[in-house]
């Protein structure tokens, strides 16, 4: 496949949980009122999402190594249209969190499969390019679910958004169908549980491994934060109805897509593993302007510049630490980048748990957004002490870093 082709599907693939997520932030407020219930159970719709999306990476991305990517993205999809369609009748909010748990499972295998379709077919700063081309990408789709999602809410009801997940589940089988070829021989041997408990072990050892992929959690952690407390500061404290929340959620996806657009024009100057220590001073100084919300009077600006400016950072991130977690590790690509979207989505569960315990959402939203940044900032501190294990390749007439080039595992355990 071209590296078009892949960027496009990747995208697709990669979209499927944030879109599951954001197109679903402008109906929380109406969820609220139509059941009954309280702002705490309405999040754990939110929370149960996160631990599903979380804890099915660690199946999907091994049974695609054993049984091939579009299977298993067929399969999962499937999971998720028809949890969607459990949502839109829902009863209840049990059944509501019920299917919305099974649509995070469903929408799990976006994240691990396009990360390994993209190591399937590239490497090194081709990688880096690839995963920043998904992520301008990405950032268009979750920048307008919002506003799709509000005047969905406003104009159809709260419902329609589950009309809406089903569409696209449906979309993304019928690209995956027709415009995706298998990238990895099959090989049922790696459904051995103990083989897999293994390279999970041995990926959860590794200092490399598991410093990239931290530096990213606590980036991305942030943004699921976000997802559990913006809709109560913006809709209840200050007032937004459903689209005007919608439409003010441009500000964030907009800043993550300006950012990936100075980045890739950066990377033809520098690799893209220098452009990391630029987007983590961006992703600290919005942490820190975060916690000028105790002090001021809040306005729609003053919540929201912080987070477009802890945004942007996470583009310059992204890409080369995903490439730098997963390059040494070909033969276990899907394990790799189960874990990986394990260790990003836990955070978002304990971020989104842990916003529910705080009864006031502006202090929620100031603890969390810099205790997030500081886990970046410090992972990726620790994996810049030991350079040693992932020694660049660089590329040709740019200014290069560590893209973790070589196998780390043993011979014959990758």
């Amino acid at each position: 496949m071209s590296f078009r082709r892949v960027s496009l599907i990747g995208a697709l693939f990669i979209a499927t949980g944030p879109i599951a997520m954001s197109l679903y932030t402008p109906a929380m407020a109406e969820v609220v009122a139509a059941y009954g219930t309280s702002n705490a159970l309405v999040k754990m719709t939110l929370t149960l999402y996160f631990a599903g999306f979380a804890c099915a990476q660690l199946i999907a991305g091994p049974l695609s190594d054993a049984l091939g990517r579009r299977p298993v993205i067929i399969g999962f999809m499937l999971t998720f249209a028809v949890a969607s369609l459990l949502a839109l009748v829902a009863p209840t909010i049990e059944t509501l969190i019920a299917a919305r748990f099974m649509q995070g499972v469903g929408a799990s295998a976006g994240v691990a499969i396009s990360r390994a379709l993209v190591r399937d077919m590239f490497e090194g700063d081709e990688s880096s390019r690839i995963m920043n081309l998904m992520g301008i990408i990405l950032a268009v789709a979750p920048a307008l679910a919002p506003t799709v999602g509000g005047v969905l809410v406003t104009h159809a009801g709260w419902r329609s958004v589950f009309v809406a997940m089903t569409l696209f589940g449906a979309a993304v089988i019928a690209v995956t169908l027709w415009g995706m070829r298998e990238t990895v021989i099959p090989d049922r041997s790696r459904l051995n549980l103990g083989d897999l408990g293994r390279s999970y072990v041995t990926l959860a050892l590794n200092r490399h491994f598991m410093t990239t992929s931290m530096t990213i959690a606590g980036s991305i952690g942030a943004i699921y934060a976000l997802a559990t407390i913006l809709p109560f500061i913006l809709m209840q404290r200050l007032g937004l109805s459903p689209t005007e929340f919608g439409m003010g959620m441009l500000l964030q996806s907009g800043s993550f897509l300006a950012g990936s657009l100075v980045f890739r024009q950066l990377m033809y100057r520098y690799s893209a593993y220098r452009l990391v220590v630029p987007g983590l001073v961006f992703i600290a100084l919005g942490s820190g302007l975060v916690l000028t919300l105790l002090v001021v009077e809040l306005t729609f600006l003053r919540v929201m510049l912080p987070v477009a400016v802890y945004t942007f950072g996470i583009a310059f991130v992204m890409p080369a630490m995903s490439t730098a977690a997963l390059a040494p590790f070909p033969r276990i690509a899907g394990a790799a980048s189960s874990l990986m979207g394990f260790l990003q989505m836990g955070a978002g569960l304990l971020v989104g748990s842990l916003a529910a315990l705080f009864d006031d959402p502006v202090i929620a939203l100031a603890v969390l957004i810099p205790m997030m940044g500081l886990v970046a900032c410090l992972s990726y501190i620790i994996y810049r002490r030991h350079p040693h294990l992932a020694e660049p390749e660089p590329r040709r007439g740019a200014i290069s870093g560590p893209p973790a080039g070589r196998s780390l595992m043993p011979p014959g355990d990758d």
